[in-house]
């Protein structure tokens, strides 16, 4: 197995402590992060930010949420490579 970052580690440790994983499911492990991030921080549709207004974009918890949907994402890919 690649050396991983210090958070795809913590997932893989995570698994392996509870269920006694080896290598072989390291792609099982990914999809099922890629299918939980996908209902935590679903995927958003680009406002039109022309048409905001303070009440209805917040552009910072937009941009948020598309950085935390990203580095979720990362874990799962770099699991998988």
């Amino acid at each position: 197995m690649a050396e991983l970052s210090p958070a795809a580690q913590a997932v893989w440790n995570a698994a392996a402590r509870r269920y006694g994983i080896d290598g072989d499911l390291q792609d099982s492990i990914a999809a099922a992060l890629r299918a939980a991030v996908d209902q935590v921080v679903p995927e958003l549709d680009e406002p039109d930010w022309g048409a905001c207004n303070e009440m209805h974009c917040d552009i910072e918890l937009h941009t948020d949420h598309q950085r935390k949907r990203a580095a979720l994402l990362a874990i799962a890919t770099e699991l998988e490579s």
